[in-house]
Formats: C-alpha cells, sequence, structure tokens
C-alpha cells in the first residue's frame, strides 16, 4: 500500500489517479474529506500533527511526503513524519523538496526543508527527492480575478522561470514510487520554458479567445496577498526568487525527461486542461 499526503491538491490527485490505475493499494491522505477514485482509501489527517497520521501508515511500504505550508514554520518539526514512517514499517519516502534547498540554501524555509531531506537520507529507509521550481498551477490564484474582471495581477510582469506542470511532478512521483532504479534519485523539476507572469496571461486569454489584462503588483502587495496562505518567511524566500532567479532558478533541467523519456509539458499545454477555471 502506497500513502499520498497532499492527496487533493494539484500534485496529490494526479498522482493518486496513477497510482490507482497501475493496481496499487493506496491510501489518500488530507485534511479533509473529499471524492476518491474507486478503491482508494481516505484517511483525513493534519501532518502536524503525527497521532492523527499514524492510522495511514499502518501497513504501507511508501508515502509521498508534501508538507504544507504551516509546516514550513520555524515552529515546526517535519522531520519527524520521517520517523513516524521508519517507526511504522514504510520501506521508501518520495519527498517533495524545493529546488531552492539547491539554489538558495541559506532562506529559511530552505534551510528546514533541507533538515527533512537530511533526515530522509540518515533514516536508512529508501528514498527519491523531487525538487520542483514554480509550479504552472500557481496561476490558479487569479482565475477569480481572471473570470470577474479579465485581470491578472501579479508582480515583476517581466521577471520569468521555467514553471513545471504538476502532472509532471507526479507522474515522475509515480515513477520514483514504483520503479527500484529511482532509490537514491535527486530530481530537479522543470518545465521547457522560461515564462514571464505576462506571457502567462497572454497564454490564458488566448486559452480563452478573450482579452485578459496584466496589472503589475508592487512587492509589499504581493507579499500581503502570500502571507494570507504561507508563513511570512516561505513568501520572502519565494518572492526573492522570483524577483531575480539565479542562473540556477533559470536552467532548464533535462530530469523530467530523464525519468519519463519525453520532453516536460509546458504552460501553454497546462492552460489548455484547465481553461475551464478561468472561465
Amino acid at each position: 500500500m502506497i500513502v499520498v499526503t497532499g492527496a487533493t491538491g494539484n500534485v496529490g490527485r494526479p498522482l493518486t489517479q496513477a497510482l490507482a490505475e497501475a493496481g496499487e493499494q493506496v491510501t489518500a491522505v488530507s485534511r479533509r474529506a473529499v471524492a476518491m477514485p474507486d478503491g482508494v482509501r481516505h484517511v483525513a489527517a493534519d501532518l502536524a500533527e503525527l497521532t492523527s497520521l499514524a492510522p495511514a501508515l499502518d501497513g504501507a511500504k511508501a508515502l509521498f511526503l508534501l508538507l504544507s505550508g504551516d509546516l514550513h514554520a520555524p515552529e515546526a518539526r517535519p522531520a519527524d513524519i520521517i520517523g513516524l514512517a521508519a517507526a511504522s514499517g514504510v520501506r521508501r519516502v518520495v519527498l517533495l523538496s524545493s529546488q531552492g534547498v539547491a539554489t538558495r540554501p541559506l532562506g529559511p524555509s530552505r534551510v528546514a526543508m533541507r533538515t527533512v531531506e537530511d533526515a530522509l537520507r540518515e533514516s536508512g529507509l529508501d528514498w527519491a527527492v523531487l525538487r520542483p521550481g514554480g509550479f504552472a498551477s500557481n496561476a490558479l490564484a487569479w482565475a477569480e480575478s481572471v473570470r470577474t474582471q479579465g485581470t491578472v495581477a501579479a508582480p515583476f510582469g517581466d521577471v520569468g522561470v521555467p514553471v513545471v506542470d504538476p502532472a509532471d511532478i507526479a507522474e515522475v512521483a509515480a515513477a520514483c514510487l514504483l520503479d527500484d532504479r529511482h532509490i537514491g534519485g535527486v530530481y530537479e523539476l522543470t518545465g521547457p520554458e522560461v515564462i514571464t507572469p505576462r506571457q502567462q496571461a497572454e497564454a490564458i486569454a488566448a486559452a480563452l479567445g478573450s482579452p485578459v489584462r496584466f496589472h503589475e503588483l508592487t512587492r509589499d502587495e504581493a507579499k500581503t496577498t502570500m502571507i494570507r496562505f504561507v508563513p511570512m518567511e516561505l513568501a520572502d524566500d519565494t518572492l526573492d526568487i522570483i524577483s531575480a532567479p539565479n542562473p540556477a532558478e533559470l536552467r532548464i533541467s533535462p530530469d523530467v525527461e530523464r525519468v519519463l523519456s519525453r520532453a516536460p509539458r509546458s504552460f501553454n499545454g497546462w492552460v489548455a486542461r484547465n481553461t475551464a477555471a478561468f472561465r
């Protein structure tokens, strides 16, 4: 049995589906109960409360670990989840980490994630680490303003990074959970091209067949919105990256193609599959 945390999210949902379609027994973990694919067991749990997670790990052979924003806070202890998994008999963990662990190792949230990576390496378990950059699905934050005002509001409109499609992350995660060849692998996951927020707005407009206006936010305006959803340290780290990505953060990684034997999906492809969210 394979446990998928964050199972209702943009990575966890397609990963759960892919594993179920591959004939695996899957336990999907999320804070709230939602509809799941046929045959998938659901457990409501909060990863910050280990006692709620323990029942999901009973009988599990592998774990996909996705840490929610509150687990990046200074007082959080996400590495304890690795210990619980090992004590529960889990033999393999695939960790969704962050590109910034390598490209910005001194950022507060990156230091915390490095601690989790280190705990995993030292656990004695089989492991793989996925380090994606920016997600194409972050554009869903604009969905309401596109629907109601025909507007995308974002900072640093002409600064781009190679955002990755969460479906690619899910497929790489499935490969790492199921294929022994990926044990000990560290995979940096990006899309196939650098794309700016302004260009993303243009791609959404093209998919909708209607104009979408781009409004550039200041850093402070963007931070005010972000800290409603993530700790301040993580907001600052993210804004540092998207305001001035370094050469490593602009690099197109070959790792999606290495694992999946195909090129990564483009942002335009992601928009084409998700146009309904913006209508």
